[in-house]
Order: C-alpha cells, then sequence, then structure tokens
C-alpha cells in the first residue's frame, strides 16, 4: 500500500460484502453494516456482480470466521483481535456480552476508517479499541498486550505479507495457550488447472498495478506443518470443494480442488 494512504485492497473486499448483501441477500454471511460503512448507493453495488467467484469467497470466509468466534466466546474466549481489520464490522455489530475487540491495522487505514464509521453515522462501542501496526516493519508483540486467550481474525491479509512477517504474527498469536486464529491463505497457481490459474494470475496482477501484490502462497501440507510447528493442534483448513459443500451448496468438487483455503487454528 502506498505511504500515508489506506488500503486500496481493504476497500476492494468491503465492497465485495456489500455486493453480497445487495445480490445475494446475505445468504451466507449477513453483515447490516456493510453496505452504510461504504457509503455508496445501494443500486451502484451490483457493477462488482461479475466477479461472483471472488465475492461468495469473501463472505465464505467471514461467515466461516464468525461461526469460529460464536463457537470460541461459547468456551469462554473474551477477546477478539482483528488483525488487519480494513472496513470489517464485526467489532460494530458485535452480539456478545463482555467480549472487547481490538482492530490491529495500518494507522493510514484506521484513520480512513474512523472517518468511514463517522460518515455512515456508525457508532464506536466501548468495547472497541484500536493498535495500529505496519505488519512488516513492527512486531505485534510489542504493541499488543493481551490477559487471557484470545480469537484472532485474520482475513485478506495473509497472501499480501511477505514470508518474515506472515511468520512474526503468527509467532504472536501462537505466544499463549488457548489463542485461536482463522486466516485464509492462497495456494501457488502452479498447481491449478489452465483456466483457474489465469484467474488467479489476473487478479493478482491487478492488485499488483495498485501496489499490493500477493507475496506469499503455501500448500496445505505446508501450512499444516508450520502451525504444528508452533504448537497449534486443532486444524481444520477448508479448501474450495469443502468451502463449495459447506456454503455453496456445491458438494460435486473434487476433494483437492486447488484455490483459496480458509484455516482455523487453535494453540
Amino acid at each position: 500500500m502506498e505511504t500515508g494512504q489506506p488500503s486500496k485492497t481493504a476497500y476492494s473486499a468491503a465492497r465485495y460484502r456489500a455486493v453480497h448483501q445487495a445480490l445475494e441477500l446475505g445468504s451466507i454471511f449477513k453483515d447490516p453494516l456493510a453496505v452504510r460503512i461504504l457509503g455508496l448507493p445501494l443500486d451502484q453495488l451490483p457493477a462488482d456482480a461479475p466477479r461472483r467467484a471472488m465475492r461468495v469467497f469473501i463472505a465464505a470466509r467471514h461467515r466461516f470466521a464468525e461461526d469460529a468466534v460464536a463457537a470460541a466466546v461459547r468456551r469462554g474466549v473474551r477477546t477478539v483481535v482483528v488483525l488487519g481489520a480494513g472496513l470489517d464490522t464485526f467489532a460494530y455489530r458485535n452480539p456478545f456480552d463482555g467480549v472487547r475487540v481490538i482492530e490491529v491495522d495500518h494507522p493510514a487505514t484506521q484513520a480512513w476508517k474512523r472517518e468511514r464509521l463517522a460518515g455512515a453515522g456508525i457508532e464506536i462501542p466501548p468495547s472497541v479499541s484500536y493498535t495500529g501496526v505496519d505488519f512488516e516493519k513492527e512486531s505485534l508483540g510489542d504493541r499488543l498486550e493481551l490477559a487471557g486467550p484470545a480469537f484472532f481474525i485474520w482475513l485478506g491479509v495473509v497472501p499480501y505479507l511477505t514470508r518474515a512477517g506472515f511468520d512474526s504474527t503468527l509467532r504472536f498469536v501462537a505466544s499463549a495457550a488457548g489463542n485461536e486464529v482463522v486466516f485464509d491463505y492462497a495456494q501457488s497457481p502452479a498447481l491449478m488447472s489452465p483456466e483457474r490459474q489465469a484467474q488467479l494470475e489476473a487478479r493478482a496482477e491487478r492488485v499488483a498495478r495498485i501496489g499490493e501484490p500477493w507475496l506469499t502462497y503455501f500448500e496445505p501440507d505446508e501450512i499444516a506443518a508450520v502451525l504444528t510447528g508452533l504448537g497449534f493442534t486443532s486444524i481444520e483448513d477448508l479448501g474450495p470443494a469443502q468451502l463449495a459443500a459447506r456454503f455453496f451448496h456445491r458438494p460435486g468438487l473434487p476433494p483437492d480442488t486447488p484455490g483459496g483455503h480458509v484455516l482455523r487454528a487453535v494453540r
């Protein structure tokens, strides 16, 4: 992202979430604040309709994450940390009494978000706090102190980090027993069909042109080894076939279909 400017991909992801509310009526993931925080008329949103695959993937990763948050809260977790929060709205519709939400993001993106919240008339609850971090230049451990186990929502961030930036953040998440994380990652295009490879490379080119290139890819066995090595135990990794069966009512994809993954791990 450009120095002093908010993340353009954060805006793009927020737009996909809003379009999902408009076109699919939030059938996968309901977010009543998604349209408001953008500040755009509802009739302008369906312009993104052709990119349905990306839109429903983004909806599914948020649904998966927030379902996991609910389960963690039932187990007693009282802190949710949203890493690379962008225009995510969970903190402002948090339904759980006694659960605090910490949003972590680049300071420029946080300032832009607070302007958008004010412009949309979305109140900031007292349970919300903000921590400014540049994931590539600062250690999360130097900026964030937690008491007790926490749930980390880390969506739409990992592909844009260097491997060093990813490793540093994941080590912090793994530093306390009971911590839990949901994040998404991209598989390398090299293993995909020519059609899917072309689609992924086209998107990679688009985000590279706006100064936010994809830098890090993983294969499922590779990321599982990384997580296990850091002490994570329960690992649930949903690839395209599993996401399609669970959220899109499409059970017929081959189980090893490559693409975007959403993963949950407990330390």
